[in-house]
């Protein structure tokens, strides 16, 4: 099954496509929208490099990849929604949002990941959805809780060049499709 494309209310979720590509480089650019990922900006090479990488691995991944959202017209974030590889594992997919800061706090993180859950748990028959990100990283902390996502693990990598607040950890959120299912009842 290729990737969907998905809607809410406020998002059209396109596809991740070469046609994006402007926009990621815009987006890898801000180092403060990477500063819990990287140590620096991404070059664009480097971006597009990642690009053609993401591209080819949704083509072999059932339903699953990145998608771009977009609000009137607008790309307002990156949002992603595959197989977890770190570590690796199969028995879950791997929840990831990232917006230029131009769009923060506007619920926007929220929103595609809600529809990402959904489309998970009801399209591809998924029974788990994680999410991890720096311990530091408490607005996408918080984006995984207000998702229904709970606590499960700290943890911590190793990294050549270790970013700001890396000394704190990792930490990991998952839900269930027995949890999601619950919390769209009470909705």
């Amino acid at each position: 099954m290729p990737q969907a494309r998905l809607r809410t209310e406020r998002l059209d979720l396109v596809p991740l496509s070469e046609e994006h590509l402007p926009f990621l480089v815009d987006l890898n650019s801000d180092p403060v929208v990477l500063r819990h990922l990287f140590t620096r900006a991404l070059t664009p090479a480097e971006t597009e490099e990642r690009m053609h990488k993401w591209i080819r691995v949704a083509k072999e991944t059932e339903g699953q990849g990145k998608w771009i959202g977009y609000v009137a017209g607008e790309a307002v974030g990156l949002y992603m929604f595959e197989p977890p590889d770190s570590p690796p594992r199969t028995d879950a997919a791997e929840l990831g949002y990232r917006l230029p800061q131009r769009h923060w706090r506007k619920g926007y993180a929220k929103e595609g990941s809600l529809e990402l859950l959904r489309h998970g748990f009801e399209d591809l028959g998924i029974d788990r959805v994680i999410a991890q990100t720096m311990a530091v990283n408490e607005a996408s902390r918080a984006t995984m809780v207000s998702v229904g996502m709970s606590f499960v693990r700290a943890f911590h990598e190793t990294f050549e060049e270790p970013l700001a607040g890396h000394a704190d950890g990792e930490v990991e959120y998952e839900i269930t499709r027995e949890a999601w299912l619950v919390s769209e009842q009470s909705r």
